[in-house]
């Protein structure tokens, strides 16, 4: 009966394409793409059910409007699970891009932000994965410590999408001469 919120991204198409939702009252999604919204949505998903375990799932872009949140949640003792998939982007600009204009962006790359030590650094619990091994054995410990918990997933700055690497996308949206 865990309750999973999200931001609005790319990487969301994970979860809406693998995760099967088989009860009522457990997802909390923005409904107008709004980005930072995953993880003060499980603060209020988990205040309003304490005894239910919340996850919240973000990219780093979305994550990084709201990172703040996470110090109320060490601050306040709220025993979330912050998941970030960590590619450097703001993915979802990047494709757009890329459809429109190939090879022409602007403005779509982040900086390499250790959201996991920053986590740390306020107190919190964090890991910095990159292969699955990695993530079953923090996602474990995380769903049971009683303190707010990041886990940083590395991921494949190519795979723009769930169905797509950003050379596919270039490669469809590329005016043939």
């Amino acid at each position: 009966d865990a309750i999973l919120t999200n931001d609005a991204g790319n990487f969301a198409g994970w979860l809406h394409s693998f995760y099967q939702f088989n009860e009522s009252n457990t997802y909390i999604g923005p409904t107008s793409g709004a980005m930072g919204y995953g993880m003060p949505a499980a603060l209020g998903a988990k205040l309003a059910y304490p005894d239910r375990t919340v996850v919240s799932l973000s990219g780093d872009g979305g994550f990084m409007m709201t990172f703040q949140e996470f110090e109320t949640a060490v601050r306040y003792e709220i025993p979330v699970v912050s998941i970030v998939f960590n590619n450097r982007m703001y993915g979802t600009i990047r494709m757009h891009q890329e459809i429109h204009y190939p090879y022409k962006m602007i403005g779509t790359d982040l900086g390499d932000v250790p959201f996991s030590t920053m986590a740390e650094s306020l107190g919190g619990n964090a890991y910095f994965v990159k292969r699955p091994a990695e993530f079953e054995e923090a996602i474990e410990e995380a769903l049971d410590s009683e303190k707010p918990v990041l886990i940083e997933v590395e991921i494949d700055r190519e795979q723009i999408s769930v169905a797509s690497t950003i050379q596919q996308v270039r490669t469809r949206h590329t005016k043939k001469a």
